[in-house]
């Protein structure tokens, strides 16, 4: 299915937790709302950022969605109504990314932003500022939450990841071996024992998040078959929901998927006619989503 509509690049896309609808969010600064099946209508638009969309999650529950963009803030918004529920403005750069923080324990009202503030900012959908703010040293592009929801986990420019804990604000980990700009991060839904990043340097690698892990980097796998081109786009990777693949697009216009365990690469899927900037795997089906500076997305089964 080749969804399309989007004017400008889509920099992002994912499905709900349900799987039912897809949010996909681009540079004409508005995010997208379709149903998965059928003829994949797009039932809604949700438009009020000033700058354009660089990252688009759905919130636990499916009725919620969250967006990061260039106009320095983020936004909550009902995926039902199309309204604009929170506004969050603090940042003072572009805002890369922005994840739910607790998203196993259903918590529809905490969610995290990352930005080339250098700043990591956690906001409550029930307060007016934020919760907390965390302050790393270089810009940061990527954000996600562990499963417990205690610590979130950053990409910077500075080819690190680091684990901050969300209640004390302080870095408990660093994760280093990128030899580029770490650009994107995904959780592993099922345990949230892994951790995958995309980086400028064309590997995608495997973190061992557990805390008996014998590796001494931490760094399980590293996937080689996704090359990023001189674009520097934000590139981000995904797990299906049994943790047996992971998937990244590429500036050679394809979704590759690895074998999770082994390496190797599973499909090798084209289509589009430009750098693919997000994929995402259906939560209960075999089915993938990608975005693309093309303008447009693929939904195809495995």
């Amino acid at each position: 299915m080749h969804l399309t509509g989007h004017k400008g690049e889509v920099t992002s896309c994912r499905f709900s937790d349900t799987g039912e609808h897809i949010a996909s969010g681009s540079a004409d600064k508005q995010v997208f709302l379709w149903n998965t099946y059928g003829e994949c209508a797009n039932y809604g638009v949700l438009q009020g950022h000033k700058g354009g969309i660089l990252e688009v999650q759905w919130m636990p529950g499916s009725e919620r969605v969250i967006t990061a963009s260039t106009d320095h803030t983020v936004a909550m918004w009902d995926a039902m109504t199309g309204e604009r529920l929170r506004r969050g403005k603090h940042h003072t750069a572009p805002v890369n990314s922005c994840c739910p923080l607790s998203k196993s324990a259903g918590d529809d009202n905490m969610f995290v932003s990352a930005s080339d503030d250098g700043q990591l900012v956690i906001w409550d959908a029930r307060e007016r500022n934020p919760a907390a703010v965390i302050e790393h040293s270089q810009p940061l592009t990527s954000v996600v939450a562990a499963v417990s929801g205690n610590v979130v986990y950053a990409g910077s420019l500075d080819n690190t990841i680091t684990g901050w804990d969300v209640r004390t604000q302080s870095a408990v980990q660093t994760l280093r071996g990128h030899s580029g700009t770490v650009v994107g991060l995904a959780m592993s839904p099922k345990t949230g024992n892994y951790l995958a990043s995309t980086s400028l340097d064309n590997t995608v690698r495997l973190w061992d998040l557990r805390p008996y892990c014998r590796l001494p980097n931490r760094c399980e796998r590293v996937y080689t078959g996704a090359p990023h081109g001189y674009e520097m786009n934000l590139v981000r990777p995904a797990f299906d929901k049994d943790e047996s693949m992971v998937a990244s697009g590429g500036a050679d216009r394809t979704l590759t998927i690895w074998n999770l365990r082994s390496g190797e690469v599973k499909y090798k899927l084209p289509g589009h006619k430009g750098c693919v900037t997000q994929v995402d795997f259906h939560p209960k089906e075999p089915i993938v989503l990608s975005g693309s500076v093309d303008k447009a997305m693929f939904l195809g089964e495995l």
